[in-house]
């Protein structure tokens, strides 16, 4: 790999990092990002390993901020950003199907996050409700807007992601 396509790669990261966090500030100010019932708009963006590797750590590191700025605890923080980390690679692994894609990031923050908010935040919901809860916030952000990002960015993958997948 050359160093013109290393700092593509990292420049793809840092740009996604940032607008998850940008995304996630927004979903909050209007208080869906956190609790039960949560529809991040960030979370569209779990698409896009589909379209670059670069997302996998950008994700990563963009959710990891996004919980510290939130004021998310500590439990949160890891294994929130582990979820997306997770749905990411996923993600990635699946990008050459036509729907399925979208799943990890769903089916890993279903699992992740409801204990999350029972032991962390000391949530009286059942598990199974969070499982649903969160679930439907998943399906909302990454199986509609994200499929509707990627839908968008197919259009102009070459330009944007400067190669074709």
């Amino acid at each position: 790999m050359n160093n013109k396509s290393n700092v593509l790669k990292i420049t793809q990261g840092a740009m996604i990092a940032a607008l998850y966090v940008v995304l996630t500030w927004v979903a909050n100010v209007l208080g869906l990002a956190n609790g039960a019932i949560q529809v991040r708009f960030s979370e569209a963006l779990c698409i896009l390993p589909i379209f670059t590797p670069a997302a996998i750590p950008g994700l990563f590191v963009g959710c990891l901020i996004s919980n510290i700025i939130n004021g998310c605890v500590i439990w949160d923080i890891i294994f929130g950003s582990l979820a997306t980390l997770i749905g990411a690679v996923g993600t990635y692994l699946l990008r050459k199907t036509k729907f399925f894609f979208t799943l990890p990031p769903v089916i890993a923050n279903m699992v992740i996050v409801p204990f999350v908010l029972r032991y962390a935040y000391m949530s009286e919901d059942t598990y199974w409700f969070m499982v649903v809860t969160v679930g439907i916030g998943e399906v909302i952000s990454v199986c509609i807007l994200g499929f509707i990002l990627k839908t968008v960015l197919d259009k102009n993958k070459r330009a944007i992601f400067g190669q074709e997948n």
